[in-house]
C-alpha cells in the first residue's frame, strides 16, 4: 500500500531527458530541427537528448556545407578527439558515423526538501549511424543505434520528491540500449518513415529554447512523464513503433506515429523492469501521437539564397492518446467503493518558440521566448495541466557569442481527483496538507569553453513540491519549498 501511495503522490516516472549525441556530420537535434540562424555552436543542453533523426536531416544538408573544411585546432574543432587520426573521415566515406559524449553534474538542495545535501549524476551517450546510400547504394536510408551508461544518484528521488525533476539526465544507474531504428525517405523527399525502438522526446513536444534549461520538465514535460505508463517512451526508455513525417511545404511539417503503449510493463520501477533497454514490447496497448508544425522566417536551405528579413519562430499543435486503462487517482488508491479505472487517456498540447529581438540579421546576439501548454483529464491523471515558459539571451556579453543565459518557469497542476484524495486523507489525518500545484523557477547560464566543452551553472527554486505532499518526518505539514544549486559539464569526444 505504501508503494502504491508513493506512486500516486509522486508519479510513476523519475528522470526524463538527457544530453546530445555528437557524431561525424551530425549536429544536436535541439538545433537541427527548429533552430534559428543564431543557434549556438555548442553541445546541446542535456535537458533534451539529441535527436537521432538529426543525423538524417544533416546528412541531407547542402553540399557546400558538407565540403567545408572543419577546424582542426583543439579549441576550435567540434569534438575533443578531432578526426581521430583520419578514422572519422574514413568511416564517413562508407556512410558510418559515431558519437560519444559525457555529461556530468553535481546538484544540491540548500533549503527545504526531505533532507539537505547533494548528489552526483552522469551519463555517457554513445551512438552509431549509417547512411545507406554511402554504405551500399540505397538512397534515403538512415540506420541508428544509441545507448547510455548512466552513473551516480538522483537528487530528486533522494532529497526533493518533486514532480518536475531537477535534472533531465537523472535515471537509475545502468548500461542500456536507447534507440534502434531505420528511417527511409520516400521518393520525392517530402515524406520519411521511421521504424523501430524510438524515444518520443526526440521529435514530439520539443521546444528549441527550452532546451537551454536543466530541469527535466523543459524537455519531456512533467505531464506525460507522470501520466503515461512508465512515463512514456522518453529518456531513458523507448518503445517499438512507426513514425511518419511529411513536409508538404517548407513551412509546414506533420508528424504522426503509433507506438507500444507501455515501454516497461509490470509492477515496480519501470527502469528496473526494462533495465537493459532491450525489452522490445508489443501488445501493451497503443500510444498514438500526432503533431503539426509551422515555421516562419527560417534560415535558407542554401547559403546563396537570401536570408529572411523577419525573426525565426516555430509553432506546434499536437495530441497523444493511450489505449490502456488508468486508475482513478481518488478511488483507485483509497479503494472507496472498489478500485475504479478509466479506459484510455489523452492530452492536447501547444508549443511556441519565437525569436523576439536581435540587433541585426548577422548579429550573434538574440533574445528568444518559448511557451508550452498541455492538458489532460483530471479524473485519471495526477497532473492535468502543465505549463512551461521562459526567455533566453544568446551572447549576453561581448566576446561570448555562444554563451546563453535563461530564465524559465515550470508549472504542474494536480488533477481534481488527486486533490480530492488529499482532502479525504485530511479527514483521518488532522493537518494533512491539501494539494494544488508545483511550480519551479529556474535561472541558468551556459558557458562555452570550446565547441566540444560546455559548463552550465544553474539555480532552481521549487514552490510546493509535488503540489503539497506531506513531509515524511511530520505528515501534518507539507515538504518545505526547495532551493537547488547545480553545476554541469558536457564534453563531446
Amino acid at each position: 500500500m505504501k508503494k502504491i501511495l508513493k506512486s500516486r503522490l509522486l508519479g510513476s516516472r523519475g528522470p526524463i531527458t538527457l544530453s546530445a549525441v555528437l557524431s561525424l556530420g551530425v549536429v544536436p537535434a535541439a538545433f537541427a530541427q527548429t533552430s534559428g540562424e543564431n543557434a549556438p555552436a555548442q553541445p546541446a543542453s542535456p535537458a533534451s537528448p539529441a535527436s537521432s533523426s538529426g543525423a538524417a536531416d544533416q546528412q541531407q544538408a547542402p553540399a557546400a556545407d558538407q565540403n567545408a573544411a572543419a577546424p582542426t585546432g583543439l579549441w576550435e574543432r567540434s569534438n575533443l578527439f578531432g578526426d581521430m587520426g583520419g578514422l572519422r573521415p574514413w568511416l564517413a566515406q562508407y556512410g558510418l558515423s559515431f558519437g560519444l559524449q559525457e555529461t556530468s553534474e553535481y546538484m544540491g538542495n540548500v533549503s527545504g526538501g526531505t533532507s539537505r545535501g547533494g548528489a552526483y549524476q552522469g551519463v555517457t551517450e554513445f551512438s552509431l549511424g549509417m547512411d545507406t546510400q554511402k554504405a551500399f547504394g540505397l538512397p534515403g536510408g538512415i540506420f541508428n543505434v544509441s545507448g547510455f551508461q548512466i552513473h551516480g544518484t538522483s537528487l530528486t528521488a533522494r532529497n526533493l520528491q518533486t514532480l518536475q525533476n531537477a535534472s533531465g539526465i537523472e535515471a537509475d544507474a545502468s548500461t542500456r540500449l536507447w534507440e534502434l531504428w531505420y528511417q527511409q525517405t520516400l521518393p520525392g523527399g517530402k515524406v520519411d518513415v521511421k521504424v523501430g525502438q524510438q524515444s518520443l522526446d526526440q521529435e514530439f513536444m520539443v521546444s528549441q529554447y527550452a532546451n537551454t534549461f536543466m530541469n527535466a520538465t523543459f524537455g519531456w514535460s512533467a505531464l506525460p512523464s507522470v501520466d503515461l505508463p512508465a512515463g512514456g517512451p522518453a529518456y531513458p526508455l523507448s518503445s517499438l513503433g512507426v513514425r511518419v513525417r511529411a513536409t508538404p511545404t517548407d513551412a509546414i511539417t506533420v508528424l504522426g506515429g503509433v507506438f507500444d503503449g507501455n515501454p516497461a510493463p509490470g509492477e515496480g520501477d519501470p527502469q528496473k523492469l526494462n533495465a537493459s533497454g532491450t525489452n522490445f514490447n508489443l501488445g501493451n496497448g497503443a500510444l498514438v501521437i500526432g503533431e503539426i508544425q509551422y515555421a516562419i522566417n527560417q534560415p535558407p536551405a542554401n547559403n546563396s539564397d537570401p536570408k529572411p528579413s523577419g525573426m525565426p519562430g516555430t509553432y506546434k499543435l499536437g495530441f497523444w492518446y493511450n489505449s490502456n486503462r488508468f486508475a482513478d487517482p481518488a478511488t483507485g488508491v483509497t479503494g472507496v467503493g472498489g478500485p475504479v479505472s478509466h479506459r484510455g487517456n489523452y492530452s492536447i498540447y501547444a508549443v511556441a518558440d519565437q525569436m523576439v529581438w536581435r540587433p541585426s540579421a548577422d548579429s550573434p546576439q538574440s533574445v528568444g521566448v518559448f511557451a508550452r501548454v498541455m492538458g489532460a483529464p483530471g479524473d485519471r491523471n495526477l497532473v492535468d495541466l502543465g505549463v512551461n515558459a521562459g526567455v533566453t539571451l544568446k551572447a549576453p556579453f561581448k566576446g561570448r557569442d555562444n554563451d546563453v543565459a535563461g530564465l524559465a518557469v515550470g508549472y504542474a497542476h494536480i488533477g481534481s481527483h488527486a486533490q480530492d484524495y488529499a482532502s479525504a486523507q485530511a479527514i483521518s489525518t488532522p493537518g494533512y496538507p491539501s494539494r494544488s500545484a508545483e511550480t519551479v523557477l529556474e535561472a541558468t547560464y551556459q558557458y562555452q569553453i570550446a565547441p566540444w566543452w560546455q559548463l552550465q551553472a544553474d539555480f532552481q527554486y521549487f514552490f510546493r513540491p509535488a503540489g503539497g505532499i506531506p513531509d515524511p518526518q511530520n505528515p501534518s505539514r507539507r515538504i518545505g519549498d526547495e532551493a537547488v544549486l547545480g553545476l554541469r559539464t558536457t564534453v563531446a569526444f
